[in-house]
């Protein structure tokens, strides 16, 4: 398996789910309120996009409960992001643990010079030090790629078709709009209604699943290793059922398995989890483990 192979496919993937829920926003925005109506929602989108590109970080850090620790705190934990701060070709990010018992981290900052990881104390009791550097190059894969903003960016877009949605019911409640004596009207209302924020949600989860497996095989050339980050998500899956996490569900794509519990990525349940199936991602990461394993053979040979 090619990690940059992987690397290439999942951003391409990441840019068309992007694309398509652009394009969502704006069929709807013109089914709502035609030209003028498109124009303004979309200038509300770009308001929310600046204000998410600003704080997004300090948002999700204060959701979190998160406090900034020094090297003196947790010198292991700053030791082990400084060297793959170096590996990534990043600036160091600032670090920071939550009080959360649940074992989990994620990393968040509008730009690598503004990034920051945070850990939970549960996953500093959870894994050995080789795992915790498997979750730690995770994350600075993150940061590397650049594709916090992206998640801010998706849950915005998403965020605002749901409005629209809300809005058109509230408009029908009420007899409100020029549609309510054309039976297509009211179907194209509440079809916008219904499916509209589905398939937001369904186009964010997507992006969301699309990042994690890139982090995934980023974090794990960083670490020439994907077994490290393997048996981690093994450990953290099970914590993540067994100690479930009081979050904003909008915070759960940042993290680096769902913290809210019951999402095990299968049938109907598993289109709508914000991270692909861990057991997938255990299975790509020993795959390339192998790889990786075969290159070196190969150069000590």
């Amino acid at each position: 398996m090619n990690p940059t192979g992987h690397k290439s496919h999942n951003g391409l993937k990441t840019f068309v789910l992007m694309a398509a829920l652009t394009a969502l926003l704006i069929v709807i925005g013109q089914l709502v309120g035609g030209t003028s109506g498109m124009v303004m929602f979309a200038a509300f989108a770009v308001i929310m996009n600046f204000v998410m590109f600003w704080f997004s970080a300090s948002m999700a850090l204060r959701m979190s409960k998160a406090r900034e620790v020094s090297e003196e705190e947790a010198p292991e934990l700053h030791s082990m992001i400084s060297s793959l701060a170096l590996r990534a070709g990043v600036p160091k990010p600032k670090v920071y643990i939550t009080p959360s018992p649940q074992p989990n981290a994620f990393a968040t900052g509008r730009n690598p010079k503004n990034a920051a990881i945070a850990c939970t104390e549960g996953i500093m009791r959870a894994l050995s030090p080789r795992e915790l550097e498997g979750v730690l190059a995770h994350e600075m894969a993150h940061i590397k790629n650049r594709d916090i903003l992206i998640a801010s960016m998706a849950a915005m877009i998403a965020g605002a078709i749901s409005a629209v949605a809300n809005f058109l019911q509230f408009s029908m409640l009420f007899g409100g709009g020029d549609n309510r004596d054309n039976p297509l009207g009211i179907v194209g209302a509440l079809a916008t209604i219904i499916l509209a924020p589905l398939a937001a949600a369904v186009i964010q989860m997507a992006i969301s699943r699309q990042r994690e497996f890139q982090a995934d095989a980023t974090g794990a050339g960083f670490l020439h290793d994907g077994n490290a980050l393997a048996d981690a998500l093994e450990t953290l899956e099970r914590g993540a059922h067994a100690v479930p996490m009081k979050t904003n569900p909008a915070a759960a794509p940042l993290y680096i398995v769902n913290p809210l519990s019951g999402l095990k990525g299968k049938g109907l349940s598993g289109l709508f989890s914000s991270h692909p199936p861990t057991e997938e991602r255990v299975r790509r990461l020993r795959e390339m483990s192998g790889s990786f394993a075969l290159r070196a053979q190969g150069v000590f040979a």
